[in-house]
């Protein structure tokens, strides 16, 4: 892990406690998402979720599958998940601290690679973006929703580096729009099936994309 990564770690371990009691601001578009999702994934499907925070949206989704791992950088994030998942009776799911680059994934392992408010908080997406690649079967899917800040107030981009200084965002926020992200994810060689949006209130700046590998 980087200087930097190490930072967002410590950042995210601090704000732990608080995220995991914070509402969902838009519970319909939510479910709309996780609704999509599980008509995406199969019950022998083997799953990566990447970012996954405080493990909410893992143990909705982990009963659909065979298993599901959900990762995040937060020790601290992890820490509550599993505290979460204790009872649950979800026996295919797993949590674990780390990133896509630090997990030592294989070629071909996964069905699918979720990501969720996560590509934009990455130190390089074309890196990133790679990774799952290259950890997907073939005809596996990648599926991101995520903000995407250079959609949103030009004023959001000025004040986050201000908000850096003073602990209150972390080391790294890409300021990338909806179209150079898609156009990432062509790039590095997936091919996209859908591009929705979720949202049932206010502007929605996170596309829901589903991507494939290709066979």
């Amino acid at each position: 892990m980087t200087t930097s990564e190490n930072k967002d770690a410590r950042f995210w371990d601090r704000i732990a406690r608080k995220y995991s009691t914070d509402p969902i601001k838009d519970e319909e578009g939510y479910q709309k998402t996780l609704m999509r999702v599980s008509d995406l994934l199969k019950s022998d499907d083997c799953v990566l979720e990447l970012g996954c925070g405080t493990g909410t949206t893992a143990l909705g989704l982990a009963t659909m599958v065979s298993s599901y791992l959900a990762t995040d950088i937060s020790p601290q994030m992890i820490a509550i998940a599993q505290a979460k998942a204790v009872g649950s009776l979800v026996t295919q799911l797993e949590f674990s601290t780390g990133t896509v680059e630090t997990l030592q994934l294989q070629p071909d392992q996964y069905d699918a690679v979720l990501g969720f408010n996560y590509l934009h908080l990455v130190e390089d997406i074309d890196r990133t973006l790679a990774q799952i690649r290259l950890c997907l079967k073939p005809g596996g899917y990648f599926i991101s929703k995520t903000p995407c800040i250079g959609d949103m107030n030009p004023l959001i981009r000025l004040v986050i580096p201000l908000m850096r200084t003073v602990g209150k965002a972390p080391q790294h926020v890409q300021s990338i729009k909806a179209s150079a992200l898609e156009a990432k994810i062509r790039n590095t060689g997936l091919d996209i099936v859908a591009c929705e949006f979720h949202a049932t209130k206010g502007k929605d700046v996170r596309p829901f994309i589903v991507a494939s590998k290709p066979n």
